[in-house]
């Protein structure tokens, strides 16, 4: 498994996380592909419902122990891994979700739009959890950086009593279209219902960001028992996905709660799934290759299993070994990104040069479907490097600083690309593009 984080300052190498901090600011952005597709099954029938493009709405992962989601840039709803890890089951992640698709349609964030424009998905979270901090009285208002004055040191995420009714029976609405029901929703919210009374440094910031009231549950309660899938169970499969997914989370982000949230005599597959992952944290090798195999015995068309077993042989020093599990993800599960940057990863590790190579086509098929993914830019540019690419390797540089805010750096480097580059080529028109992007704009 590959896990990235959309942020910089990573040794190339170091790979052992599923998450990585953003510049020291005390949250990481979490990319995952077994996650996301868990993510996408969940959310994309409630676009539909919604009437939104199921390609234009993104969904991040914040690695946050709150239980909050939210809305940004129009079209991005980023979800914490506070709710994941603590809720139930499914429903309860979806409801979360329908409700900020509800915010979505309803254009209920507006006036954030100028503001967050054009950002990227790490800055939005920083400007908004350094607002939030700063209203809430706290001191982490400095990673807002030059943003505060814009922000007016205010959450820009405050929705209106009435913009929450409106889109919480919009959720139901989504929910009842797709045959689902969203009590799911009203669960959660009775989780957050107690923090009201508390001082606004104590409370959820999802309860400080989303006004919850007695009348507003009462009401959505109402909406929901009026739904004729009231009583629905929850399908089947997503609270399958949804069990794989949290013990995912638990195993890499808290290996200790793992192993005591799902001991050994629990063989179901999402507790191997986490004992695989928390042994492999906590480096016991053996343990985790014990669990990783006997879920691979039983399930060897899984490419998420075959993805943790070449990210633990990765991880362990066995770069060579990873190849093959790598390579058997990304067959079965064609056309994800992040499978591809583990495989070509696992292949420059091994400092063949035949592997770096081939490590170069499952790179530039990386960051042409996700070019966000800024270990792949990182890696690219090694990879053109050691086959004697020069100017693609700059380019590579510049892509990466681009996407990181290092407007400097990545002028500097696209315009090594240029003078590398043959005039007139793809890679050299898109170099003059960043030279451009990344020029100074006089101050306003």
């Amino acid at each position: 498994m590959r896990h990235i984080v959309r942020v910089i300052i990573a040794a190339i190498f170091a790979v052992g996380s599923i998450v990585r901090p953003a510049l020291g600011q005390g949250f990481s952005l979490i990319s995952d592909a077994e996650i996301e597709a868990t993510i996408r099954a969940f959310s994309d029938p409630i676009f539909v419902a919604a009437g939104l493009s199921t390609d234009s709405v993104r969904v991040h992962i914040v690695n946050d122990r709150n239980l909050n989601a939210f809305v940004a840039d129009g079209q991005r709803i980023f979800v914490f891994t506070g709710l994941l890890m603590q809720a139930d089951h499914a429903g309860q992640v979806v409801g979360v979700i329908a409700h900020e698709t509800a915010h979505i349609a309803g254009g209920h964030l507006v006036r954030m739009q100028d503001a967050l424009r054009n950002a990227t998905a790490t800055s939005i979270v920083a400007l908004i959890l350094g607002a939030a901090a700063v209203a809430a009285g706290g001191g982490g208002g400095a990673i807002v950086a030059g943003a505060g004055a814009q922000a007016g040191q205010q959450t820009f995420l405050q929705y209106t009593r009435t913009q929450e009714s409106v889109a919480d029976q919009a959720a139901v609405k989504y929910l009842t279209s797709t045959g689902q029901s969203a009590r799911g929703l009203i669960e959660t919210l009775g989780k957050l219902s107690g923090q009201e009374a508390l001082l606004s440094s104590s409370q959820s910031s999802y309860v400080r960001t989303h006004p919850l009231t007695r009348e507003r549950i009462q009401l959505l309660s109402l909406e929901v028992e009026n739904s004729p899938y009231a009583a629905t169970p929850v399908r089947a499969d997503f609270n399958d996905a949804f069990a794989r997914m949290k013990a995912k989370l638990v195993g890499f982000l808290a290996p200790e709660r793992a192993l005591r949230d799902y001991p050994e005599r629990d063989r179901s597959v999402a507790a191997r799934y986490a004992r695989a992952i928390a042994y492999h944290k906590l480096a016991q090798w053996d343990r985790s290759h014990r669990e990783i195999d006997e879920l691979l015995s039983v399930a060897p068309g899984d490419p998420f299993f075959q993805e943790l077993k070449g990210q633990i042989l990765l991880e362990s020093g066995k770069p060579a070994e990873a190849i093959a599990y790598y390579t058997e993800a990304t067959r079965l599960a064609p056309r994800q990104p992040l499978l591809e940057l583990g495989l070509a990863q696992a292949q420059i590790a091994t400092n063949d040069t035949t592997l770096n190579r081939a490590a170069i086509p499952h790179l530039e098929e990386a960051v042409r479907h996700d070019p966000d993914i800024i270990q792949a830019w990182q890696l690219l540019s090694i990879a053109y490097g050691r086959n004697q690419q020069f100017g693609l390797s700059s380019l590579a540089s510049a892509e990466r600083a681009l996407r990181t805010g290092r407007m400097d750096e990545a002028r500097g480097h696209a315009t090594r690309a240029e003078r590398e580059l043959p005039v007139g080529s793809p890679g050299y028109l898109r170099a003059q593009d960043i030279v451009n992007a990344a020029r100074p704009r006089p101050r306003q």
